[in-house]
């Protein structure tokens, strides 16, 4: 074993992690996780290893290499309202309790607007469970309209990152960091009843996400844990402006070219244009809803002509698709740079 010992880091970070070592030899079966609520610790703070295996103690002084995220931008903050119109109205419709329950948040920008919505908004004593914290979510705890968060790992802004290692005598009271098969099993998340909103490359018109790869092959990012939270949540969300490359890509498109999330695990949709409540549909009535409040007005009609005729025309009913057609928006954009018909 090599250890790394970053004197960057603030000393404080001591006990802010719990772990749990209920199944030590990593070979099935394993115990259950005995984890009940979102700010539980049932682990220790320190990682025990045989003083003998160590070879080397390598020093670094470094910081963690990440760029800063961009300002919640018009679209951003259109989804962040949207999502917390659909929370209210849970609430009210007592689906949902005034604290909601514990929040799992991708990373990227509108990620982050989401947070910082939910930072302006109604809700109190929320509580985040995921895999990573980022920006938007230390802003919260910060602000104490979220009283813990339980995650894995940081994903934070430089500013971020040096406010929280500055800082690190108060986050640690609020924040607890566990090893990734207990943030991301889905046991526990679904026995917190978590709500889980991850970005997306893209959606067809049923609901199959991509999260991974632009235009099907070009890999943009990994899947991290949002298929773990995707199943396993009390609700599903995937959030993204509707369009990309300034108009010439839709969020939305008739078939996914890579399906990361199958569309028996999402169920909310939200675009800058409005949100799908999907809980319930058929595949024919989720491909209209999603249209309809999803899709960007210069895709909308093509999305709609599509269906239509893939209703009349397509071999099959359930799930109806003009095989011809289905990734032809993506073979158009790779021939001509846009979606859009010249």
């Amino acid at each position: 074993m090599i250890i790394e010992v970053n004197d960057w880091q603030n000393p404080g970070l001591e006990g802010i992690h719990d772990i749990w070592d209920g199944n030590v030899s990593g070979i099935p079966p394993r115990d259950i996780i005995p984890l009940r609520k979102a700010d539980e610790r049932i682990g220790g703070s320190a990682l025990r290893v045989n003083p003998d295996k160590i070879v080397a103690v390598v020093k670094a002084h470094d910081r963690d290499r990440n760029a800063p995220f961009a300002a919640p931008d018009e679209n951003a903050r259109a989804i962040a309202g949207h999502l917390l119109d659909f929370f209210s109205h849970e609430v009210k419709q007592n689906r949902l309790p005034p604290s909601l329950l514990p929040l799992q948040s991708g990373v990227g920008n509108v990620a982050n607007a989401v947070l910082e919505g939910l930072n302006e908004g109604p809700f109190e004593n929320l509580v985040g469970y995921s895999e990573v914290i980022q920006d938007g979510m230390l802003a919260m705890l910060d602000s104490g309209r979220m009283r813990v968060a339980s995650a894995t790992s940081f994903s934070l802004s430089p500013d971020a990152a040096e406010e929280i290692n500055n800082r690190m005598d108060f986050f640690r009271t609020k924040i607890i960091l566990r090893q990734q098969d207990v943030s991301n099993s889905p046991g526990v998340i679904r026995r917190l009843g978590c709500i889980a909103m991850n970005g997306m490359i893209e959606a067809d018109i049923y609901g199959n996400v991509n999260s991974t790869r632009v235009m099907g092959s070009k890999m943009m990012n990994g899947i991290g844990g949002s298929g773990d939270f995707a199943r396993s949540s009390y609700l599903s969300i995937f959030l993204s402006p509707s369009t990309a490359k300034g108009g010439k890509i839709s969020a939305i498109v008739p078939m996914a070219a890579h399906v990361d999330h199958i569309m028996q695990d999402t169920q909310i949709f939200v675009t800058e244009r409005g949100l799908a409540d999907l809980r319930g549909l058929s595949p024919v009535q989720r491909a209209q809803k999603i249209i309809t409040n999803c899709a960007h007005p210069d895709y909308q009609p093509m999305l709609q002509d599509y269906f239509d005729r893939a209703r009349k025309e397509s071999f099959g009913k359930h799930t109806p698709h003009l095989l011809q057609e289905a990734l032809s928006w993506h073979q158009r954009f790779v021939e001509t740079g846009s979606m859009v018909p010249a």
